[in-house]
């Protein structure tokens, strides 16, 4: 399929697995642009479907549609590599705090205590938890109480 090559919106649908619902979506967000119409359809450049798999890519590692947004001109991507190692960097911080949850829960499956409540590794799970917990919440507010 040759980048001069132009795909309706079904076509574009059908190749990337992505709703059309979601294209017109990407459109108005201005992650991708149509060429023009074929009757009611949407037309796109074949070099979509790449641009389309870029934001499936950064969607799965946890980008923002915005911030892939700002990768992307309408004619280019322009992938910004110190936020690509910042990204890697948070995913790190994830994976090592996945891997102590994992591992906790591990423990607390072959405690030998009577109750999961009397081991000491779960309730120290349940505390980092419940504050994790708090600390997401209180994030989510910052944006709100600031804009006053």
């Amino acid at each position: 399929m040759s980048n001069n090559q132009t795909l309706d919106i079904a076509e574009v649908s059908r190749h990337s697995g992505v709703p059309a619902s979601t294209l017109r979506f990407y459109e108005e967000k201005g992650l991708i642009i149509s060429v023009g119409r074929q009757g009611l359809r949407r037309l796109f450049q074949a070099n979509v479907l790449q641009r389309l798999e870029l934001i499936a890519l950064g969607q799965n590692v946890g980008f923002s549609l915005d911030e892939i947004g700002a990768m992307f001109t309408p004619q280019n991507v322009d992938i910004d590599k110190k936020l690509l190692l910042e990204k890697a960097a948070e995913l790190d911080q994830n994976i090592q705090h996945l891997i102590a949850m994992r591992d906790g829960l591990v423990h607390a499956a072959h405690c030998p205590e009577p109750t999961l409540f009397e081991c000491p590794k779960f309730l120290k799970i349940l505390r980092i938890t419940g504050k994790a917990k708090v600390k997401q919440e209180k994030q989510k507010k910052k944006p709100l109480q600031s804009g006053g």
